[in-house]
């Protein structure tokens, strides 16, 4: 979205800079040559002043207008009254003089002393360049003076003045990226915020919150999202004593259901329907405990997986030493965060000892390994027993008398982490991802 207001106001500036630098352009070529004319008028006249000037010899004349135009744009060339011509005339050469007004001063007597008359300056395009022309009263009859400009020498004030212009325009642009840039973080900030709040909802933190700040409509939106996640949170707490009830009306008939079954006279019946009792009972708190996750209380999970394998292995080790077995640890030293809560990685680290302590001989060793991997971590529950059998992973499979609910917990705590759970013939590895 930033982008797309970064470049719709460029190109809108863009196009307003067009639209004023292109008259100014053709405005200061226009006053340029406007200039370059009003200035080569004033050095024909100054010109014609001198030519007109009856103290001034042939000589004088070409000398001065030698100097006159090393001193300045343009080459300067007169044409006498008998039709010679001084200096370097432009191409088609000087025109004949315009006739003077009668009685023009010729500086002739001494009734007629002063400036001499000069005419009105003619401009005429010679060449791709300009020409003035000037005529002066002389005392041997009107001369005419031409002052030539090269279309260089007539343009000659006009880059220095686009390039100004340019720089203005440019600078004008960036002060409109510059601009754009400011406008689309306040208007895009709260909108990537909200976004940003919705995605770590989706993923169940429902602590996030949106901004209400910034422009109306976006804090509309953020307002929106975050009342939603407040009825979420509202929805879950009644969830939660919902599941709740439900535990306290099951657990309560279950109980008298196990005293009317301790008290049944025929022992081998009895010790049958207690069996089932308990694997009711342990399936009720294994529904129970995931209705009552975490995640679905709002929050996000995470744990230090080294510190739960290590309480884990110390919880399991008095009943390893009684059985003579031998449980080693692999553990890294630093901590190794990873996305399950500990009452979960701690239900899936159990269920995989119990399997190996329920299901292989006394005296038979298991070591649990936890390596770091570049998306999390990978934990290794093994032992050297006769080994898993095929189908073991199921849910509520089992050939040995269990309620087969155990590799399930470690599955599903690692699919709630993230990962996933294998299963070899002596070992189950347990991935976890990363906090």
């Amino acid at each position: 979205m930033r982008r797309r207001i970064l470049l719709l106001s460029v190109g809108m500036t863009t196009l307003v800079v067009l639209a004023f630098a292109v008259p100014l352009i053709i405005l200061l070529r226009s006053s340029t040559a406007n200039e370059a004319k009003d200035q080569a008028r004033y050095r024909a006249e100054a010109a014609a002043y001198y030519v007109g000037d009856a103290n001034h010899t042939v000589d004088d004349i070409t000398a001065y207008i030698d100097g006159l135009s090393k001193n300045g744009p343009g080459t300067i060339s007169v044409r006498l009254p008998d039709g010679t011509t001084l200096g370097q005339p432009p191409p088609g050469g000087v025109p004949t003089p315009k006739p003077l007004p009668a009685g023009y001063n010729d500086g002739d007597d001494d009734s007629r002393r002063g400036p001499p008359t000069v005419g009105d300056a003619d401009y005429r395009e010679v060449g791709g360049g300009m020409a003035v022309d000037v005529a002066v009263g002389t005392p041997a009859g009107p001369a005419s003076i031409c002052l030539y400009l090269t279309a260089d020498e007539l343009y000659a004030g006009l880059v220095p003045r686009v390039l100004i212009l340019i720089g203005a325009s440019l600078l004008v642009l960036l002060l409109s990226i510059v601009g754009a840039e400011l406008v689309s973080r306040r208007l895009a900030r709260p909108l990537e915020e909200t976004a940003g709040t919705a995605e770590r909802l989706a993923k169940g933190d429902m602590e996030a919150r949106a901004p209400t700040t910034g422009p109306a409509e976006v804090a509309k939106v953020g307002a929106a999202l975050n009342g939603l996640a407040d009825r979420i949170d509202e929805v879950i707490a009644v969830e939660r004593e919902a599941v709740a009830d439900l535990s306290h009306r099951l657990r309560t008939p279950l109980t008298a259901l196990r005293l009317q079954v301790e008290a049944l006279p025929d022992r081998e019946s009895a010790e049958e329907l207690n069996t089932q009792v308990t694997s009711l009972e342990r399936t009720l708190t294994a529904v129970i405990s995931a209705a009552r996750r975490p995640q679905r209380e709002g929050r996000v999970p995470h744990c230090d997986a080294v510190e739960v394998t290590r309480n884990r292995a110390a919880f399991w080790e008095p009943l390893f030493e009684d059985q003579g077995r031998e449980l080693s640890l692999d553990l890294p030293t630093p901590p190794a965060m990873v996305r399950s809560s500990a009452e979960d990685l701690a239900a899936a680290l159990d269920a995989l000892v119990e399997n190996v302590v329920a299901h292989t001989p006394d005296g038979t060793p298991a070591r649990i390994t936890l390596t770091r991997e570049q998306n999390g971590v990978r934990i290794v529950v093994a032992d050297k027993g006769p080994g898993i059998p095929l189908g073991a992973g199921e849910r509520g499979r089992s050939d040995r008398g269990s309620t087969g609910l155990g590799l399930d917990i470690a599955r599903r705590c690692a699919e709630a982490a993230g990962g996933d759970l294998t299963i070899h013939r002596n070992e189950v590895v347990l991935t976890l991802a990363a906090a």
